[in-house]
C-alpha cells in the first residue's frame, strides 16, 4: 500500500444486499481501490460499482452518500479511504 486518503465513513450496512453507505469526504469513483479497517476485519477492494438514490453513477463527490457493495461485513462508523 503505497498510500491512502481519508474519503469518507461508513454509515450504514444493508447484511442482505452486502452494501455500505458512504457518506464521501472526498471523491471515489467506479475502479478505484477502498480500504476499510475495522476492529475485526480489514477489507481492500475496488469498487465495482456505485449508486446514488438507487442510480448507478461512476463518481461520487463530497457531500454525497453513496452505496458500494462489500464482499465482508462492515462496520458502521468505519473510516473509508482510498489507496493511491
Amino acid at each position: 500500500m503505497s498510500g491512502k486518503v481519508l474519503v469518507g465513513k461508513v454509515a450504514k450496512y444493508y447484511e442482505k444486499p452486502g452494501v455500505i453507505a458512504i457518506e464521501l469526504l472526498d471523491e471515489l469513483g467506479v475502479g478505484d481501490t477502498m480500504y476499510i479497517e475495522t476492529t475485526a476485519t480489514k477489507l481492500e477492494q475496488k469498487v465495482r460499482s456505485m449508486e446514488i438514490e438507487h442510480i448507478p453513477v461512476n463518481h461520487g463527490f463530497r457531500g454525497d452518500s453513496v452505496g458500494v457493495k462489500v464482499d465482508q461485513p462492515v462496520e458502521e462508523g468505519s473510516e473509508v479511504y482510498k489507496l493511491i
